[in-house]
C-alpha cells in the first residue's frame, strides 16, 4: 500500500465556482427536523420516520406529484421544486423516510439501483483515478467498471474484501474509492467493514457499502465507520416487484450536494410513482425482512440436510465460514426487542440463500426447471420466492475467470426465500430436487416440521 497523502482530494476552484452557480435554482435540502424520539425503534421509523401528512389537504399517505414542471412566484423565488428531472416532493417524502431510517440527513434516490452506483462512481472518481471493489459483487457493478469506466480512465481492482490485508495491499496513492458488498451477491461472502473503515479513514478515502442485502434493519455500515450506503431499493425495502429504485445515504452534507447536483446532471432521478409505492413497502420493510430470515434459515438447513444438494450458503449456519462475523455486525437483534416477544434468541441473517447441487450444472438446471412455486427471475427480496441462476442472469456479464476464482460456479442457485409458507417453499424444492438423477440417488421420505406443522414428502 502507498499513499502519497492521507488527505481527501480537493476538488478544483473552477469546479466549485460551476456548482456554486449550479445550485442556485437548485439550493440544498434543509435538514429534516425530526419528530421521533432518539430511541424509537426500527419499526416505529419505518413507518413514521421522515413522514408527514400533505400540508395541502392533511393526507397521510404523500399523494403523487405527477409533474413535470412548477409555477414560480418570481424570477428565482420558487417553492423548493422547479422541475422534475432535479426534484420532485414524493421523491423528497422517499429521501426524508430513508435518511431517518439510517440517522443520516434525507437520502438520494435514483432511477435504478445501478444508477445510484454510477452516480456514485461519477461523483467520486475521475479518469486517472482507481477503485478497490469487492471480487464478488453484483454483475451489472462489474459491466460498469469493465465497459464504461476503465474507457473513461478509471481503474478498478476486483480485491477478496473478506481478506482486511489484501485491501490494504490493493490501494494505492490513485485509490479514491473502495466499494464493498456484503453480503456478496451470490455467495454471501461477508466484509468486515469496521475493520476496512479503520484503513480508510486513516488514508481519507471514502468507503461505500451496498448494504442492498440485508438493509438498515439488520445492518448499519454507517455506525461502523463506513461513509456511505448503496441500496437497490428495487429489493426488499420496495419488496413487492413493483418498481426499479436506488438511493444513496451519508452524514456528509457536502457530499449529498455533489450527488443530487450529478443525478441532475445525468438525469437518473427516481419517478414519482415508484418512488410512492417503495413509501408503502417502506412501512413493512422489518416484518417482511424478519420473516424472509426465518424462512430462509428453514430453507438452508432443509438444503443442507438433503443428499442431493452439494454446498449451501447462508451467514445464518454455524457452519458458514463466516458466522462468527456475521453475528458480530449484525444488527436485527437491538429493534427486534422492542418489537417482538421472546425475541432475545433471535437473531435475523437476511433472506438468500445460495446452494449448489450434486452432479454439477445439468443438475442445477434440473431444479431451476422443475420448480414451480418458486419463480425462475431476475431479482430479490421481493414477497414471492425467486430462483436465479446467475451464471446465465444476474452475473452473465462478469468474466468467466473472475466468477470462477470467486465461487460463482456454473452450477451456483441464488434463492431469494420470499413471504410464502416456508413448507411451501421447501415442498416444492423438494419436488424439483426429486428431478435430478445422481449416481447416489436413493428413494427417500422426508417429513418438514414447520412451526407445528407437518408435511409428508415422498
Amino acid at each position: 500500500m502507498s499513499r502519497s497523502s492521507n488527505q481527501p482530494r480537493r476538488l478544483s476552484k473552477s469546479f466549485e465556482t460551476r456548482s456554486a452557480a449550479a445550485h442556485r435554482a437548485e439550493p440544498s435540502r434543509p435538514v429534516l427536523k425530526r419528530k421521533l424520539s432518539a430511541d424509537a425503534g426500527i419499526d416505529t421509523v419505518a413507518i413514521r420516520g421522515g413522514r408527514k401528512p400533505d400540508p395541502t389537504t392533511g393526507a397521510i399517505l404523500t399523494p403523487i406529484y405527477q409533474t413535470t414542471t412548477y409555477a414560480q412566484d418570481a424570477v428565482g423565488v420558487h417553492k423548493g421544486h422547479t422541475y422534475s428531472r432535479a426534484s420532485n416532493p414524493t421523491v423528497s417524502a422517499l429521501e426524508d423516510a430513508l435518511g431517518a431510517l439510517e440517522n443520516t440527513p434525507s437520502a438520494v434516490c435514483f432511477s435504478t439501483g445501478l444508477a445510484a452506483i454510477t452516480t456514485l462512481f461519477l461523483a467520486l472518481l475521475k479518469a486517472g483515478d482507481h477503485v478497490v471493489v469487492s471480487d464478488v459483487v453484483y454483475g451489472g457493478t462489474v459491466r460498469l467498471l469493465n465497459l464504461v469506466l476503465e474507457p473513461l480512465g478509471i481503474a478498478a481492482s476486483f480485491v477478496d474484501t473478506s481478506d482486511v490485508k489484501a485491501v490494504e495491499d490493493a490501494i494505492t496513492s490513485r485509490t479514491k474509492l473502495v466499494f464493498v458488498e456484503t453480503p456478496a451477491n451470490p455467495t454471501l461472502k461477508l466484509v468486515d467493514v469496521e475493520a476496512i473503515a479503520k484503513i480508510t479513514k486513516k488514508l481519507g478515502i471514502p468507503l461505500a457499502v451496498d448494504n442492498t442485502f440485508l438493509t438498515p434493519v439488520l445492518f448499519r455500515p454507517l455506525d461502523l465507520g463506513a461513509d456511505i450506503t448503496v441500496y437497490s431499493t428495487t429489493k426488499y425495502i420496495e419488496g413487492h416487484n413493483a418498481t426499479v429504485g436506488g438511493s444513496i445515504s451519508t452524514r456528509d452534507a457536502k457530499l449529498l450536494d455533489r450527488l443530487r447536483l450529478f443525478r441532475k446532471s445525468l438525469g437518473s432521478i427516481q419517478a414519482p410513482f415508484d418512488a410512492w409505492l417503495t413509501l408503502k413497502g417502506l412501512k413493512t420493510l422489518p416484518l417482511r425482512i424478519r420473516q424472509h430470515s426465518r424462512s430462509a434459515l428453514e430453507v438452508a438447513r432443509y438444503l443442507q440436510s438433503h443428499p442431493k444438494v452439494s454446498k449451501v450458503f447462508y451467514p445464518g449456519l454455524s457452519e458458514f465460514p463466516q458466522h462468527e462475523l456475521a453475528l458480530r455486525q449484525n444488527r436485527s437483534q437491538l429493534p427486534a426487542k422492542r418489537s417482538l416477544k421472546n425475541a432475545d434468541s433471535e437473531t435475523f441473517f437476511g433472506g438468500i440463500v445460495a446452494f449448489e447441487v450434486a452432479g454439477g450444472v445439468d443438475s442445477g438446471v434440473t431444479v431451476m426447471n422443475n420448480v414451480q412455486l418458486c419463480t425462475l427471475a431476475e431479482n430479490l427480496g421481493a414477497t414471492e420466492t425467486l430462483i436465479t441462476h446467475p451464471v446465465s442472469m444476474t452475473h452473465g456479464d462478469v468474466p468467466r475467470e473472475q466468477r470462477e476464482r470467486t465461487g460463482i460456479t456454473d452450477g451456483l442457485i441464488r434463492l431469494s426465500v420470499g413471504l410464502e409458507d416456508a413448507v411451501d417453499i421447501i415442498a416444492d424444492l423438494e419436488q424439483a430436487l426429486d428431478q435430478v438423477v445422481t449416481k447416489t440417488t436413493t428413494t427417500r421420505t422426508t417429513t418438514i416440521k414447520t412451526r407445528g406443522r407437518a408435511r409428508q414428502l415422498a
